[in-house]
């Protein structure tokens, strides 16, 4: 493994604990469910302050790194200067529920970021670092902030769809007007876009992680199918977990794990 993939997979084992498990929704039929978002950030403190203290994330640390946590998703930052901003690559944008729409509103207002008015429940705001985040008002949430939805821009709709759908067990659908597809902790939505986004790794959003149930046996399905593993999998035997990373054929950078939620 490169040694900038132990940096960040070793410190995130040894610092979560048995905290992941309450981040992490209960796996699909195929036995993926949503895992983390992974963040370059050259400016760590104003992410801090975007997910703890406007939207209302839980801190964590990761051994050099921050981490957020709220139901469905773990949000990991990098200190490393993205090459560039969410918009204009695979990932858009990633959404997120909001108890207290007028509140986050303000509080993102005071803080110098920019708000683009959806409709009466929905709000885009120019996070730190170039990224992109909807927030979608819901009431009836018990607590401040919980994961929605990951939004992909893509020349081919129903490619993406059904591959979403045939790789991970994601269920077809609509989120409202958009296409989408669902997995346990998260949304996966698809807009048309006129050109091929540039590929996610190196910017603001690096990459999207995924939980996996056997996931040695699941990358051995996936290679027989033609992905090609841009980290292959491996184990990580002193604390018990076990990775993969490939990209998609979009140029979404992901993550598979095996057993971040399962370490005490």
């Amino acid at each position: 493994m490169p040694i900038s993939k132990l940096a960040f997979v070793l410190p995130l084992v040894a610092a979560l604990g048995a905290s992941v498990d309450a981040q992490t929704a209960a796996p699909n039929s195929a036995g993926i469910s949503m895992g983390h978002l992974h963040l370059n950030a050259a400016d760590p403190a104003a992410q801090k302050k975007f997910w703890v203290d406007i939207l209302g994330a839980r801190e964590a640390k990761l051994g050099p790194m921050d981490a957020y946590l709220m139901p469905g998703v773990m949000v990991i930052v990098k200190k490393a200067g993205p090459a560039g901003p969410t918009e204009g690559s695979a990932v858009n944008h990633v959404g997120v529920k909001v108890k207290d729409m007028d509140g986050v509103v303000a509080k993102a207002k005071a803080a110098g970021m920019k708000i683009t008015p959806v409709n009466a429940l929905q709000n885009m705001v120019a996070g730190p670092d170039g990224l992109k985040v909807e927030l979608v008002k819901d009431t009836a949430m018990s607590g401040p902030v919980m994961n929605h939805h990951v939004h992909f821009y893509t020349t081919d709709i129903p490619a993406m769809q059904k591959w979403y759908a045939e790789t991970f067990g994601a269920v077809p659908g609509m989120r409202g007007k958009f296409v989408a597809a669902d997995l346990p902790g998260v949304n996966l939505s698809f807009t048309k876009a006129d050109a091929t986004p540039a590929a996610s790794k190196g910017r603001a959003l690096d990459h999207i992680g995924f939980e996996v149930r056997d996931l040695e046996s699941f990358t051995r399905k996936l290679e027989a199918g033609g992905v090609k593993f841009d980290v292959p999998y491996r184990k990580v035997p002193a604390l018990g977990i076990s990775i993969a990373f490939f990209t998609d054929p979009w140029g979404t950078y992901i993550e598979l794990t095996e057993g971040l939620n399962k370490v005490q």
